[in-house]
């Protein structure tokens, strides 16, 4: 596989902020570890517990936590961009730490008290979190059937859940459930405690190294107190999006580099073309510089998202009027959607004319360039971009506020 640009993204941009490449130097190697064995992962469908393994033991999930609390104190462009990096790798790892950095976030931006220090120690220890919101069952949209009930001294959980991304991997699991009086609220369980399994049950056709699946609790003992949902961090959606965006990026420029190296390296050519090897050919060389300028518009867009979520946190550790943050948040929340609809096309197209750069070898599974196309469309379809340029219509024609809670479940009777 093509090694990608270690000191500067060259093609990519600038990168986001001056001490950037000196953060990203403790983790080169290891996403550059990763990337080699990436495909076969994929192929063999080999989960990635090594390669979190590795990140782990860097401490990879503690870069959100002060540098005097223990971390690596690095801002959301810099998270982003590290995201993309190690997307650019295997982009089934980001998006399997993607809870784990959803409640990262949340803990930092925390009031100071025992909980917030609680979790900032196990964070910046390497500990890592799943997240399991989500239910496939009856539950009608905004409610949830997992319960959150007294248990003995303390609190239990007791439910099932899907698409609880990365929670086979983690330590422990934020779950958000309905409490004993009918409110939507969350606790955190140890992910090997007792009375919680996780299941390996995702069949997706993409990212199908996430461990997105299903996760069982029975009576499973909740570390501390509940915690209402509606008091975490208002900016959470943007958030969550911002990480599918980094995602999204590194496997845009994934794609770029591989199609690039299998262009210089091909040296079967057609009767028909326009150049004796691929790598003369100009119609072939047009496709590959199509393919890069997709990847750099994509990586450039979320580099524009990322400061709108960078400022939607600083507005809430500022402690501003109720009213300024939440027009922060409102803005934030536009952003995302506006990048998303875009940079989910970009990345989508890209992953698509790569092959028209190559023979139809470029379609055997060895070389696992189906796989970004694969990841790509399975990302963009968590929180599908249907809704998003509708979103962003009604709020630039009629001022209509962005919903800040993405919720699924059945739908109501027509009618009713």
């Amino acid at each position: 596989m093509s090694e990608p640009n270690t000191t500067a993204w060259a093609a990519w941009g600038t990168v986001p902020g001056s001490r950037y490449d000196a953060l990203a130097a403790r983790f080169r190697p290891i996403f550059a570890r990763i990337r080699d064995g990436a495909i076969a992962r994929e192929r063999e469908r080999r989960l990635p517990y090594e390669a979190l393994s590795w990140l782990r033991e860097a401490r990879f999930g503690a870069l959100r936590v002060p540098e005097a609390e223990g971390g690596f104190g690095a801002s959301l462009p810099e998270l982003f961009g590290l995201l993309a990096e190690l997307a650019q790798a295997d982009s089934n790892l980001p998006q399997a730490l993607r809870n784990h950095f959803g409640f990262a976030e949340d803990t930092v931006g925390s009031p100071h008290g025992p909980r917030r220090s609680h979790w900032l120690e196990r964070l910046a220890a390497g500990d890592l979190f799943g997240g399991a919101w989500s239910e496939t069952g009856a539950a009608t949209v905004g409610s949830f059937d997992t319960r959150i009930h007294r248990s003995g001294t303390g609190w239990g959980l007791t439910g099932r859940k899907y698409y609880t991304t990365g929670s086979l991997y983690a330590d422990w699991i934020d779950v958000v459930g309905t409490g004993e009086a009918g409110e939507e609220t969350s606790v955190v369980v140890a992910a090997r405690g007792p009375g919680v399994e996780v299941i390996d049950d995702w069949d997706g056709f993409g990212q199908r190294l996430t461990a997105s699946g299903t996760a069982l609790f029975e009576d499973a003992p909740a570390v501390g107190e509940p915690l209402a949902t509606d008091i975490r961090f208002p900016y959470g959606p943007a958030f969550f999006q911002a990480v599918h965006l980094a995602t999204l990026s590194g496997i845009a420029r994934a794609a770029a580099d591989e199609v690039a190296r299998a262009v210089r390296e091909r040296n079967r050519t057609y009767s028909h073309a326009a150049g004796a090897r691929p790598s003369a050919d100009p119609q072939v060389l047009q496709v590959v510089g199509r393919v890069h300028g997709l990847a750099y518009a994509a990586g450039a867009i979320t580099g524009q998202a990322a400061e709108a979520v960078q400022r939607a946190y600083e507005a809430r550790i500022a402690g501003l009027d109720a009213a300024e943050a939440h027009a922060i948040n409102v803005a934030a929340e536009i952003e995302l959607a506006q990048a998303q609809s875009v940079v989910t096309g970009l990345v989508l197209d890209a992953t698509t004319i790569l092959f028209d750069a190559l023979g139809a070898s470029a379609t055997r599974s060895a070389g696992g360039l189906d796989r970004h196309w694969r990841n790509a469309r399975t990302v963009s379809s968590h929180n599908p971009r249907l809704f998003k340029d509708r979103i962003v219509g009604d709020y630039a024609v009629n001022g209509t506020e962005p919903p800040f809670q993405w919720k699924i479940g059945q739908g109501l009777p027509i009618g009713s």
